[in-house]
């Protein structure tokens, strides 16, 4: 595997590569989550086609200098992981190597980057898709591959390569969880042993609520069920749970849908989200 720390040492290389280029864009601190976009992406390249990586801390996409910080960076460990599943080049640029000084021109998300997460954290998405865009351009893949546990995201990233012509097709993976059921995350970390188990609720309820819907239950039934459930199970401090259409819009009166939730367990906040069919 090559590695890079110049965007413009990467372009390089990357010009001379043929074939199909599958990316996948992390911000480190890596885990089987990761390695299985990875070794779909590799799938997706084939044996003759291009596998490339990045690794950056986007600090547009903080809105807390603390926060940003504190954020772990593992890049030895995550280049063996990388590298093991079948990544030809990671690119792990600095800052001042992606952004310029001001910042002064950004992808701004639309509406739906002010729900949902983007209620509770104004200017996150305009942050992510501007850092995505830039990838896109450096990296130059025909696929790009992000994981459904960040739904809202990979829907606003869809939505930006589709009006802005990004000649990329962006796909979806399916969300990767734990023993306990609970989504993978680096956050994950930071739960302690009782905290975690009040958080493995989660998956558990998301799961309640789309069979509550499938059995024929109203969204508020479900929904109300669902809040009551949490709090019983010791999540007390949710955000939302919601049910949206599959592309984060108004609920469909017949068909897939998608439940959403955000919750804070112990100062850790999750996410998480499940398809399913009314």
């Amino acid at each position: 595997m090559e590695q890079f720390s110049s965007t413009a040492d990467f372009t390089q290389w990357r010009a001379q590569r043929s074939g199909t280029c599958a990316a996948v864009f992390t911000m480190g601190a890596l885990h089987e989550g990761h390695a299985a976009l990875v070794r779909r992406a590799r799938e997706l390249a084939g044996s003759d086609g291009t596998v490339v990586a990045t690794i950056f801390v986007n600090p547009a996409q903080f809105d807390d200098a603390a926060d940003l910080g504190a954020y772990p960076r593992t890049l030895d460990a995550d280049a063996v992981l990388l590298r093991d599943n079948g990544v030809d080049a990671l690119l792990a640029p600095h800052a001042d190597d992606v952004y310029t000084a001001d910042r002064a021109v950004t992808v701004e998300p639309g509406p739906l980057g002010t729900v949902l997460e983007g209620r509770s954290r104004p200017g996150h998405f305009a942050g992510v898709l501007t850092v995505v865009a830039k990838l896109l351009h450096i990296t130059a893949p025909d696929i790009a591959l992000f994981g459904e546990k960040d739904y809202q995201q990979l829907t606003l990233i869809q939505r930006m390569a589709a009006d802005l012509n990004f000649p990329v097709r962006i796909v979806g993976l399916a969300t990767v969880r734990d023993h306990d059921g609970l989504a993978l995350s680096s956050r994950n970390a930071r739960l302690s042993p009782a905290a975690r188990q009040r958080a493995a609720a989660i998956p558990k309820v998301l799961a309640e609520v789309a069979a509550a819907l499938t059995a024929g239950r109203t969204v508020q039934q479900a929904l109300d069920a669902g809040h009551a459930q949490l709090s019983e199970r010791g999540v007390t401090d949710v955000d939302y749970l919601v049910l949206t259409g599959p592309d984060l819009g108004p609920v469909p009166a017949a068909g897939l849908a998608r439940v959403l939730v955000a919750a804070t367990v112990d100062g850790v906040r999750l996410i998480d989200n499940r398809e399913v069919r009314l």
